[in-house]
């Protein structure tokens, strides 16, 4: 997945979980949309470099959408949206002999991001997107998230149904270490993972490379639960 119009900014504020401020490298002041509604407190610190994708459409308020920030020498997406764009071009590729793909498909109650078929088979894919970073480490979730839970139980009960069912956590970032369930800020999703493991739901953690202009899952990392 690739953007456009892509610029440089240094990091102002945010003061809501929309909505930051930045200066441009021509030392202009730019309203910007957040298109991640985490808390990135360990991402989004004053004065750090951000990539903004600059919109073509001049009648919104917003004139630049925040897609990416450095973390030192590390570039970590943050966009919230590229892992499932990401997640569309891979997956038929990790999945060969696919013969149906389709994004957004309701089972029962549910959405998922994915569906797809093979010969025999029938998978249901939830994605996660994983910006949390630490020497390395990567973690999820950085917030509590009832809606990840939710997804998991989701997932178990598709497979009690019958379906294949993937969990695969897109780490927007080069090079990581691992992945893990974030203990310290929702400890009950490390138990979800593990019922989803024991009940068939395939677990997966890939990093990805990542450029001002691109991201692009690459490598499986070990998911430690």
């Amino acid at each position: 997945m690739t953007y456009s119009n892509i610029e440089r900014a240094t990091f102002l504020s945010r003061p809501n979980r929309f909505v930051a401020y930045c200066r441009s490298e021509s030392g202009e002041e730019i309203r910007c949309h957040v298109k991640n509604t985490g808390r990135c407190r360990e991402l989004l610190v004053p004065a750090c470099t951000v990539l903004l994708e600059r919109s073509q459409n001049p009648r919104r308020s917003t004139p630049c959408d925040l897609v990416a920030v450095y973390k030192g020498d590390r570039l970590i997406n943050m966009d919230s949206q590229a892992p499932n764009r990401a997640a569309a071009e891979f997956l038929p590729r990790l999945y060969k002999g696919c013969t149906f793909f389709r994004a957004e498909y309701k089972w029962g109650n549910s959405r998922f991001d994915f569906y797809l078929e093979r010969p025999g088979e029938r998978r249901l894919i939830e994605i996660k997107g994983v910006t949390l970073e630490e020497d390395g480490h990567t973690y999820f979730p950085d917030a509590p998230t009832e809606r990840g839970l939710r997804h998991v139980e989701e997932l178990i009960a598709a497979r009690r149904e019958g379906f294949a069912a993937t969990l695969l956590f897109v780490i927007q970032l080069e090079g990581a270490v691992d992945c893990a369930p974030n203990d310290r800020t929702q400890p009950a999703f490390r138990e979800a993972l593990r019922r989803a493991r024991d009940a068939g739901v395939e677990l997966l953690a890939y990093d990805c490379t990542v450029t001002e202009t691109a991201m692009e899952i690459c490598s499986a990392v070990p998911l430690l639960l």
